[in-house]
């Protein structure tokens, strides 16, 4: 399933750069039903040899068939993530793709920060963040470079233009899990 969900994202790019591809998309929606089923995804885009992010852009709502997903975050994550400038034919050749399959989002109730933690599996879960109308989102991976609690979250809240220190205001907080697909 990695090869074909990667393929795809690199077609989609591809396309987007106006560039042939040779995806055969016909072909992976039989070989592979899956495709057409609702999913929510978020594509990676990662640079170099330390794997710099160079674009992420998602969905969080299971909301159109997978493959579109794919097609329509590749081609956003590569040209309209607002943090860095579109992607160029010269760079895609060094970038690495990671596709990010999210489980349904679910709300957690929490009394205060305390709970909170207790609640929430650093590595395991994805956090969406909101308040007043903002919010942010971040991977399970980013765990991985923010292992803190107190720092994941003040750096979440930054994300989502808010007070570093949002958390007391008892934002809503929804996890979800993320089944990864990354190029080799």
């Amino acid at each position: 399933m990695t090869d074909i969900l990667i393929s795809l994202a690199k077609a989609a790019i591809l396309v987007a750069l106006n560039q042939p591809d040779t995806f055969d998309l016909e072909h992976a929606l039989k070989a592979y039903p899956t495709l057409q089923e609702d999913a929510a995804v978020f594509i990676t885009l990662n640079t170099g040899p330390d794997e710099e992010l160079r674009g992420c852009i998602g969905s969080l709502q299971a909301y159109r068939p997978l493959y579109k997903d794919i097609i329509a975050n590749a081609q956003a994550a590569a040209l309209h993530d607002p943090r860095f400038k579109p992607l160029t034919m010269k760079e895609f050749k060094d970038i690495t793709i990671e596709v990010s399959i999210l489980s349904k989002p679910k709300i957690l109730e929490y009394d205060d920060i305390k709970d909170l933690k207790n609640k929430i599996t650093p590595l395991q879960d994805g956090i969406i963040l909101k308040y007043q109308g903002k919010q942010a989102t971040y991977l399970p991976e980013v765990w991985e470079d923010i292992p803190q609690f107190d720092a994941f979250f003040s750096s979440l809240c930054k994300k989502a233009n808010l007070s570093d220190k949002c958390l007391s205001l008892h934002p809503e907080i929804s996890i979800y899990h993320a089944t990864k697909y990354k190029e080799k």
